[in-house]
């Protein structure tokens, strides 16, 4: 069973940027499809961008295209999340997840594996 641990949240002004990392134990990354999601303050968790298990194939939010994107080190087995241009509406807790399909999968529904979250906040 994979286990993934995101960190690198926290408190920045719009504009900023941050990173964050999804580092996986248990299995690689290679073996599965993974996104981001997140998940505003009463809101449903939202995709913001993924990737097919072969990589072929990706997808980003039309919300954070041009300000999004997400990167990895296989050698780390650790995606990472580059946010660019941060806006308040960007603040949510940021989720990584992986699912074992073969295709890309937007919908949170699919993905079998989640982290446990890490918090953003966009605010001056």
């Amino acid at each position: 069973q994979v286990r993934l641990i995101e960190s690198g949240g926290g408190l920045v002004q719009p504009g900023a940027s941050l990173r964050l990392s999804c580092t996986a134990s248990g299995d690689t990354f290679s073996r599965y499809g993974l996104a981001w999601f997140r998940q505003g303050l009463g809101g449903e968790r939202e995709f913001v961008v993924g990737m097919s298990r072969s990589g072929g194939n990706s997808a980003v939010s039309d919300s954070v295209k041009g300000r999004f994107t997400m990167t990895g080190d296989s050698d780390a087995n650790t995606v990472f999340l580059q946010m660019d241009g941060l806006k308040p509406e960007d603040t949510a807790v940021y989720f990584c997840a992986v699912h074992g399909g073969k295709l890309l999968q937007t919908t949170p529904d699919m993905y079998t594996s989640w982290g446990q979250g890490t918090q953003v906040i966009v605010s001056s």
